[in-house]
């Protein structure tokens, strides 16, 4: 597995060298909940291999969600900064299905990460991400076009690239809040704190 891991991080790295000199400014890549005119806006760089996002996702997103989305107070913007090959395939399948059914999907995805992410090769990995994902509703054959969809891969590394270049992006979850970057621990308490002073 560790292998695996050094193989796809080293691809991912290689992808995105070859795709910066056509990278956009601002790559509209990102799921979002919450009001466009919310007067605090959060970005949140996730892979989806990641266990700090895991649990950032499952345990203080939803807190964030009751209490500032809801009231229109805080937009989130989901954006992905895949850390390996898995969390790209990840990420592709995610953008590639309907708007409708996306935070479905990402929710599955992160509370099932244990399971899909254990494996010895990116094929196995494949496997049981799209067994996973078929629960929901989303055909396993639309998965498969999902995975070799090179335009949404090329968004996606792009996106990765700007949020890097723009925000000294080393590790995931990356917050940034109303174009701040978040040092803080991800606790709820404590990002809370932030939001309030935008308010």
């Amino acid at each position: 597995m560790v292998k695996t891991i050094f193989l796809s991080v080293i691809k991912i790295f290689i992808i995105c060298i070859f795709f910066i000199s056509n990278a956009s400014t601002e790559t509209q890549n990102f799921i979002s909940v919450g009001e466009n005119d919310a007067p605090v806006k959060i970005k949140v760089y996730s892979s989806f291999t990641c266990p700090h996002c895991a649990n950032f996702h499952i345990n203080v997103f939803p807190k964030i969600f009751e209490k500032y989305v809801k009231t229109g107070k805080v937009k989130v913007m989901f954006i992905d900064f895949p850390l390996d090959l898995a969390a790209l395939n990840a990420s592709k399948v995610l953008n590639c299905i309907d708007n409708n059914k996306q935070m479905a999907v990402m929710d599955l995805i992160y509370e099932k990460q244990k399971e899909w992410t254990n494996g010895t090769s990116i094929e196995e990995i494949n496997i049981k991400l799209k067994k996973i994902i078929t629960t929901s509703g989303i055909n396993s054959d639309k998965i498969d076009q999902c995975l070799v969809n090179e335009n949404v891969e090329n968004k996606i590394l792009n996106g990765r690239i700007e949020g890097s270049k723009k925000y000294s992006i080393s590790s995931t979850p990356t917050i940034i809040i109303n174009e701040k970057k978040y040092t803080g621990s991800n606790d709820f308490k404590k990002i809370e704190k932030e939001i309030k002073k935008n308010i």
